[in-house]
């Protein structure tokens, strides 16, 4: 069964009164086989990211099937098969490289001790254990991309989604990028490559179908469709200039014609350029950035489907593996013997006596006797007389 197949996939933008604005996508019928490293190139604004997004679930089709393997891309038991790094790494720049990888780690689910081990084999992978305690956020572009590359991995994905992976990154990271994806491809790994370097497809890619307008316009075998079958190509060792005359005469009485060329073959910049970086690795010069990438951890080289028979050997082997028993502990007497502090705490628990004192009557004020209230009357009166003698009849004051 292929891993993605679609048929007739198209995705149309409206605007706000639901009329088409954009066809981003058209009638595209893809089909990725297992363990396949399938190219998906086009200019900007041909229906790449589209399409991914689509694979993923984040887009629902406007017309057309489309399944992963073999169910929709909404399942979420899909998604935990996959493996997504996107153009632009969506990652939280407080958080060290070893916490990025956990923090994803858990968002699959995976046991603590997996968590640490897989982030620490990814790291090396990519060349960020000596970078490992620095915030994602004072990583530059390409060493982001490094860590996105290992978030994408932390799950040991069936089908693997890069998209960009080799933006921002210098000649040593784009060809460590490669070999990562050439030995996941060798190992089983289904890989979609989504990327704008032509170079970088050409190199590691089975098949590859290029976009234009939404519209698929070419597809197959890279090799078969890269090579020019009007050409013949001829590679010695250096020969003289007599041995190329009379070569070419030959070449001319016997199928009449010349020979177009005749030159030196070149090798890549590419080639030449992590020639003088390793030559100067080698004189131990200091550098801050990314290092020297290592070997693919070992949870990614392993099938990516298990059998019957794996099922039943792993439950054979747990059957049969000794199980330690536990420590047993002494028994804790019932009646311990009295410390000073379980003293303390017994008196403070015991209930202690409350002393009642006894009642005393209330002493009630005295009342006040007749001649008294008269003269507080009195005294009442004549405050109140004096306040009103300095205000006029109508209550204001008196000039």
């Amino acid at each position: 069964m292929p891993v993605v197949q679609t048929a007739g996939l198209c995705k149309v933008f409206r605007d706000f009164w639901r009329r088409p604005r954009v066809e981003a996508v058209k009638d595209l019928n893809l089909e990725i086989q297992p363990g396949e490293v399938f190219g998906l190139l086009g200019p900007n604004g041909s229906g790449k990211t589209t399409t991914i997004k689509m694979l993923l679930g984040l887009l629902y089709p406007t017309k057309g099937r489309i399944s992963v393997f073999g169910k929709p891309p909404t399942d979420v038991a899909v998604k935990g098969r996959i493996g997504f790094l996107p153009e632009d790494s969506y990652l939280y720049r407080f958080l060290v490289a070893h916490e990025t990888l956990d923090y994803y780690g858990r968002l699959f689910r995976l046991p603590s001790r997996i968590r640490h081990e897989r982030a620490d084999r990814l790291l090396d992978m990519v060349g960020l254990r000596h970078e490992a305690k620095r915030r994602i956020g004072e990583y530059s572009k390409g060493m982001a991309r490094r860590i996105g590359l290992a978030q994408a991995l932390i799950n040991d994905p069936e089908f693997l989604i890069l998209d960009e992976p080799t933006a921002g990154l210098d000649p040593i990271g784009a060809r460590q990028i490669k070999d990562v994806i050439r030995e996941l491809g060798r190992k089983g790994k289904t890989i979609l490559l989504s990327s704008h370097v032509l170079a970088d497809v050409e190199d590691v890619c089975d098949r590859v179908t290029i976009l234009y307008g939404g519209q698929q316009r070419a597809a197959g075998d890279i090799g078969d469709l890269l090579c020019q079958h009007d050409v013949t190509q001829i590679t010695a060792p250096r020969l003289s200039p007599k041995t190329v005359e009379e070569l070419r005469a030959t070449i001319q009485r016997l199928e009449q014609r010349d020979i177009l060329t005749v030159s030196n073959p070149r090798v890549k910049l590419e080639d030449f350029f992590l020639k003088i970086v390793e030559e100067a690795q080698a004189a131990n010069i200091r550098t801050y950035g990314a290092r020297k990438g290592g070997e693919l951890p070992e949870f990614l080289q392993k099938p990516a489907e298990t059998t019957a028979k794996d099922v039943v050997d792993s439950l054979v082997e747990a059957s049969t593996r000794r199980v330690e028993p536990l420590p047993t502990r002494e028994p804790v007497p019932m009646h311990a013997p009295a410390t000073p502090a379980s003293s303390v705490i017994e008196e403070l628990i015991q209930p202690q006596p409350v002393k009642i004192a006894a009642e005393e009557p209330i002493s009630q004020p005295p009342t006040p006797s007749l001649d008294s209230q008269r003269l507080r009357k009195k005294a009442d009166l004549s405050v109140i007389d004096e306040l009103l003698a300095g205000r006029g009849g109508d209550g204001k004051p008196e000039a």
